[in-house]
């Protein structure tokens, strides 16, 4: 008996030296909510904030690794890791140190500075495991506006932290602007604004409030603004400015805010894993944060950026809602007496109960509906302040999105495997198809992603316009949909979810023209 015994303890004792007093520092000063386990680099070469240091006490001499560690979304109860760099150092009994040197290129985000010991890992936790490593905020120019939209002539609050001495403010548009303008590589956006420039001496070590923006008679759409520093670091923030008066135009566009922060992956807490609630199944997110590439929204350029393009190409006179907007109109009837048809363009999968009643009321008082993604009307979410709360699936609340979309969410491969759309629809919808070339049994683009089918509780009547067949497996297909109530309205669903970047093809712009021209219609 005393033989496994032996073994036993053996396996449950990690071997090797042991680290104690673990902390990090970035060797200058701190920044507002640094603590023992976590601090703020800005590797710009200037001498400040421009390194990490790791200290510790080591048992015995040791070969120790450290490891900087980009964390990822979590899919399917799945964490995902990235080393970014790494070094190995033999070292003796005692207080010991490690620097991190970030390259000047290195993304602005938290990374856990995982450190191996023998047999002993610290920095291994998942995103709700207790911190044992430090973790070092890499600090660009964090920007985020302090509501998601605006009226015009309102004056907008900006939240900076960056320990930048001097900055340079430009805010950037979507709407031609009628002469020649400084576009923006990262967002595609025109400069509305000359460069402003900040003196931010005064707020290097935490975050401060800056007055920017006075929106004055600039019309309804999405805008960005981009802060600059002289060193080159450069962050982003989105802002809507709405229409002065709701139903200036005939059709809104509603922009997922909502969704962009549920996919917002800056880590505010800094434990080294982003604040999303697909990142260890947290069920608050905070809308005042950052977005974390660079301020700009999680796939804004594949699931957005197309069709703000076609809308400003093909010169569409459109409101531009975000949900927070949408949220505050006080009933369907109104918003039916304001617009002929609300546009989805992107991923509108999380709603309050007062969005979906408006947006229900909306369809059933004859109302157009377009969707142009997939997975919406999904799960429903309240609004604690400045914080969004995941609820329920709306479906498992006796609400089936598919009575209002026509079909709802049925699965997603994340991309690993696209297929093209079958025409099925041409020669009972002959209007959707008009001048695409398109007849049934032909084939176009690449989608999936996430996919809408119908169920149970579609509309009766809906017609199926285009599948992708078999997509997930046997039987679990992407539709096309569109039907008409009763009440006079209309509704057309994507049925996938990147359905609305593939707007540069000819027969996709000629599809969404054609649903266009008969959505538009009252």
């Amino acid at each position: 008996m005393i033989l496994p015994l032996v073994a036993a303890l053996a396996a449950v004792s990690p071997p090797g030296p042991e680290l104690t007093d673990l902390r990090v520092s970035n060797g200058s000063a701190p920044f507002a909510g640094d603590r023992a386990l976590l601090t703020t680099v800005s590797p710009n070469g200037d001498g400040f904030r421009d390194v990490a240091v790791v200290r510790f006490r080591l048992s015995s001499a040791a070969t120790v690794r450290l490891a900087a560690v980009a964390t990822q979304m979590v899919r399917a109860g799945r964490t995902g890791t990235t080393v970014v760099w790494s070094t190995t150092r033999r070292l003796p009994a005692g207080q010991d140190r490690l620097v991190w040197r970030p390259a000047r290129s290195t993304q602005p985000r938290t990374y856990i500075l995982r450190l191996t010991v023998g047999g002993r890992v610290y920095g291994a936790y998942k995103p709700n495991g207790r911190q044992n490593a430090p973790v070092v905020r890499v600090q660009g120019i964090d920007a985020a506006f302090t509501r998601r939209s605006y009226a015009p002539g309102e004056t907008a609050e900006l939240r900076l932290a960056t320990d930048a001495r001097s900055l340079r403010l430009q805010v950037f548009a979507y709407q031609s602007p009628g002469r020649p303008s400084e576009q923006d590589v990262r967002t595609a956006g025109v400069a509305k604004t000359g460069p402003i420039p900040v003196d931010w001496r005064g707020h290097r070590d935490a975050s401060a409030l800056l007055r920017v923006v006075r929106a004055g008679d600039w019309p309804s759409g999405l805008y960005f603004l981009r802060a600059t520093s002289s060193d080159g670091r450069i962050g982003y923030a989105p802002f809507i400015v709405r229409p002065r008066q709701l139903g200036t135009h005939r059709v809104a566009v509603v922009l997922a805010t909502n969704t962009w922060a549920a996919y917002n992956f800056e880590d505010a807490d800094g434990n080294g894993w982003g604040d999303s609630w697909y990142v260890g199944g947290r069920s608050r997110v905070a809308l005042d944060r950052p977005f974390l590439d660079f301020g700009v929204p999680f796939r804004f350029h594949d699931w957005d950026l197309d069709f703000i393009a076609w809308l400003n190409r093909t010169g569409k006179q459109v409101d531009v809602l975000s949900d927070d907007d949408l949220d505050n109109v006080r009933s369907g009837d109104e918003l039916a007496r304001r617009y002929d048809l609300l546009v989805f363009p992107g991923h509108e999968e999380y709603v309050t109960q007062h969005e979906y009643d408006v947006i229900r009321r909306f369809r059933d008082v004859g109302g157009n509906l377009a969707f142009l993604a997939a997975n919406n009307l999904y799960r429903r979410v309240t609004r604690q302040g400045s914080t969004l709360v995941r609820g329920r699936l709306w479906r498992k609340l006796g609400r089936p999105e598919a009575s209002v979309v026509g079909v709802q969410y049925i699965g997603s491969n994340h991309g690993e495997k696209q297929g093209a759309f079958v025409v099925t629809g041409a020669a009972a919808a002959p209007w959707a198809f008009d001048g695409t070339g398109l007849a049934d049994g032909d084939a176009f683009g690449r989608y999936g992603i996430e996919i809408d089918a119908r169920t149970a509780a579609s509309p009766r009547g809906i017609q199926v316009l285009a599948r992708i067949p078999d997509l997930l497996g046997s039987g679990r297909t992407a539709e096309m949909t569109y039907y008409e109530t009763a009440a006079g309205a209309k509704v057309f669903a994507a049925g996938a979810l990147n359905f609305a970047a593939s707007i540069d093809r000819p027969e996709v712009a000629r599809l969404l023209e054609n649903v266009w021209a008969r959505l538009t219609v009252p």
